[in-house]
Order: C-alpha cells, then structure tokens, then sequence
C-alpha cells in the first residue's frame, strides 16, 4: 500500500485552523475543509487508489459540521482497521483570544445560537476535549502571528521547506515603462555609468560582454554590487522566517536593456550560489 501522510486538523474555533490549512496548501498537501466525518474513511480509499498521486493530505474537521461532527471517532477507528495512519493536529487559544477574534472579525460562533460567544466557546471545549485527548500535537495560537503559525507548521510537518519552497524572481526593467508593480524591493541604477552613450555598445544588450565589461570597468558598480547583495543576503533569512512564500527584486536602469540586464544576472548567480531558487527575468529588453 502507498503510504500517505495523513493530517487531520481540527481544534477551537477562531484558533486558526483556516489558516493552518492554508500553511499545508503552501507545502503542497492535498488539502479540504469541514469534510463530513463520515467520508473521511472513503477518502482514505481514495488516497489508496491514486498510487502516490495523492500522499500528503491535510484535513480540517471541526464543530461546523454539526451532529455529523460526532462521527469523527468512528471514523477514525474506520481508519485504523483499515491499517491507515492518520495524525491529529489541534488548534487552540484561550478564551480571551477566542473572544477578542470573534469580536474584530464579527463572525458568528458556530455553536452562538446555544448562548453567548463565551457561553458557546466553553461549550466547544467540553465537546471537543476527548479528541484534544487523542491529539499528536497541539498548538496554542494564542500569541502566534499568522507568520509564526506558518512556520511552526512547516517545522512540525516539512523541516527545511520554507527554505526550500522560497523562491526569488529577480527582474529588470527600464524606468521609461514603469515601475514593476508586483515589486517587492526595487533598486535604482540609473546612477551607474550608461552603456546606452557608448555608440559601440548601444544596440547591444547586458548580455553581450562588451556591455558587461563597460559597466564592470568601473568602480562604483563593484561597490554597488557588494552593498546590494549584503543587504539582500541580510533580508531573504527575514523574509523566509515572515512566511513569504516569493519575493520579487526588480533592478532598473533607463531602457531595462543594458545596466539592469547586466546586475540582475549577477545578482542571480549570487543567489544560485547561495543556493536559493531564483529566476532572472528582463522585462523590458527587447523594447526599442
């Protein structure tokens, strides 16, 4: 039988698991919410007959689904007679989290027609302390930003995969067509000596060498360089640990042709060196 890794995420209501479930997305499980209890053996089957296709799923189930919700146990001793294991992820808070969430966000409480938000959260927590019981890890959201519940998940469930899955477009683009507006941090080189003067260089790119060797045959480019990667080196571990799942570093010169070509590749390679996942797009090249 393929193995399947087989997270079941539930827990307190307003404790996050909406966005845990997103988190798992991120890292590629087969993901779904508020799935009856009851198809939840069936699902497994399923997982079975795709032959791998389908090998990390992450399920949320919860107090939403109501009487259905009570199933949950059967099911999961469904799950284990077939030789299926499965994992249980719990999402917690206290109550003055619970009750501050549910007043900025003005949702309703899935249980808020048996009394107040308080009255309906205890009411959850005594519903739901058995399975709390048979959970393999559990997590207090309480004082997580939704950045810190991102990579306790990625930690717990896929070590090393934020840094993995992280990936760095580095673009080039001429000022003359606009800012690129999916930019993340954007330099200006337009301060750098222009190949675009030279008659020799300026119908070539910051492909060719002859450009390259131009606008390296100077110093202040040198320092650039060495200023601009520091600082880049400085902020991708920051980036990573936010939960930014992709960053965008736009290098522009005047036409996007010659200065921003020929720093962005240089940029890459720094980065490929230091083993990021990066891709180097010139946006404007081609343009007259």
């Amino acid at each position: 039988m393929f193995k399947v890794r087989f997270v079941l995420i539930t827990g307190y209501s307003g404790a996050g698991k909406s966005r845990a479930l997103q988190s798992f997305e991120d890292l590629g499980y087969f993901c779904m919410d508020n799935l009856p209890p009851a198809l939840i053996p069936k699902f497994a089957e399923l997982c079975i007959q795709s032959e791998g296709r389908i090998n990390r799923v992450a399920l949320v189930c919860d107090i939403r689904g109501g009487e259905l919700f009570s199933g949950l146990f059967e099911a999961l001793d469904r799950l284990e007679e077939m030789g299926f294991h499965y994992e249980i992820l719990f999402l917690e808070a206290t109550e003055e989290t619970l009750v501050r969430r549910y007043k900025e966000t003005r949702r309703r409480h899935p249980l808020s027609e048996r009394g107040t938000v308080l009255e309906s959260i205890n009411e959850e927590k005594n519903l739901l302390e058995e399975m709390r019981g048979k959970a393999d890890v559990i997590i207090d959201t309480s004082e997580l930003e939704p950045a810190d519940l991102k990579a306790k998940i990625y930690l717990l469930y896929s070590p090393g995969e934020m840094e993995k899955s992280f990936l760095i477009s580095v673009l080039s683009f001429g000022y003359k067509y606009g800012l690129p507006l999916d930019a993340d941090l954007v330099f200006d080189l337009r301060f750098l000596p222009n190949p675009h003067y030279v008659n020799s260089l300026k119908e070539l790119d910051g492909h060719e060498q002859q450009v390259k060797d131009y606008i390296f045959m100077w110093g202040i480019t040198h320092r650039f360089l060495q200023k601009m990667t520091d600082l880049v080196e400085f902020l991708l571990p920051c980036y990573i640990k936010e939960g930014k799942p992709q960053l965008t570093i736009a290098l522009g010169c005047t036409g996007g042709k010659h200065r921003s070509v020929a720093l962005s590749e240089e940029l890459g390679r720094f980065l490929a060196n230091k083993s990021y996942r990066v891709r180097v797009d010139h946006r404007d090249i081609k343009k007259v």
